[in-house]
């Protein structure tokens, strides 16, 4: 069984050695896919002997990675798909360099466990310490859900889980994690707006558990959040989301920088997304205009 790792990019020269030589463990067919970086990305990658192709930002990560898939070759077998600031571990690759040959072909999709760092921290509570995420796909089986934040890879058929872990770690400083956050607050915003109305097409993973293709753990906080915390009055949900993470889930064992890390995460960015979605229904009501104007006027957005 071969493997073809994805990496999406753009100005990653700091994250991008590091995740390369953590993904030439597992396979020597690594595709960068870049949208035109300034940096030192492009150089990186073919010094670690990766195929680079490039297409300009089309809105959201979902977007970006359905477009790579259509650009391998129909003899690719399985797919990785990896972010720059990632790092998969070595017990990771020899659980995945293991497991391969001996799949059930009905099998489609693998999940492992994705650990965050904030500021050099690993976090381990606050019910993100151990997150399901379904990164290795047959290929032909398996594309990015339409969202445009917090997208998901759908699967056709069963999946298998893994226990073993790749680590989100990005070494940028904190300024950048907040000036990113609040752009990917207009992204969420959208997401939230458009299942209240409907204006976009989606083919959330949330559906796979009702249909018992993957009952994991990935389709069932999907459906949670579409169906119960999006239902929530906006600005209580964010609050709701941080105690329920901060308390509950123990997120203050994580210490100050975990601290942070949920009060930024759970409460300002959520409560940012709200304030966000307000302001659109606002101008829409002001100016009766449909959801996707006021998207474009308000956020900057075109749909």
């Amino acid at each position: 069984m071969t493997v073809t790792a994805i990496i999406l990019t753009f100005n990653e020269e700091l994250h991008l050695a590091r995740c390369l030589e953590s993904a030439a463990k597992l396979t020597s067919d690594m595709v960068v896919v870049d949208c035109f970086s300034t940096d030192r990305t492009l150089e990186i990658a073919r010094q670690y002997g990766a195929t680079v192709i490039q297409r300009a930002w089309d809105n959201n990560h979902s977007n970006q990675v359905n477009w790579a898939l259509s650009q391998l070759p129909v003899s690719t077998q399985w797919v990785m798909r990896i972010d720059a600031d990632e790092i998969l571990s070595d017990q990771l690759v020899s659980d995945i360099h293991a497991l391969l040959p001996t799949l059930d072909p009905k099998v489609n999709g693998v999940t492992c466990i994705r650990q965050m760092c904030f500021q050099g921290k690993l976090i381990r509570y606050g019910a993100v310490g151990a997150n399901q995420v379904l990164r290795l796909f047959r290929y032909g089986f398996g594309q990015s859900e339409a969202r445009w934040m917090d997208e998901h890879i759908k699967v056709e058929g069963p999946v298998v889980h893994l226990k073993s872990v790749m680590i989100d770690d990005n070494l940028q400083p904190l300024s950048w994690w907040i000036d990113k956050h609040n752009h990917y607050s207009n992204r969420e915003a959208v997401d939230l707006l458009n299942l209240k109305y409907q204006f976009a097409a989606q083919n959330s993973v949330a559906a796979l558990s009702t249909k018992g293709n993957s009952n994991t753990a990935i389709g069932t906080k999907r459906w949670i959040k579409e169906n119960i915390y999006a239902r929530l009055p906006g600005g209580l949900r964010s609050s709701v989301y941080f105690l329920w993470r901060y308390i509950f889930m123990l997120g203050f064992l994580d210490g100050a920088r975990g601290t942070q890390f949920h009060f930024l995460q759970a409460l300002w960015y959520r409560s940012l997304v709200d304030a966000k979605v307000a302001e659109v229904e606002r101008y829409m009501k002001k100016h009766r205009v449909s959801p996707q104007e006021a998207i474009e006027s308000v956020l900057g957005i075109a749909l």
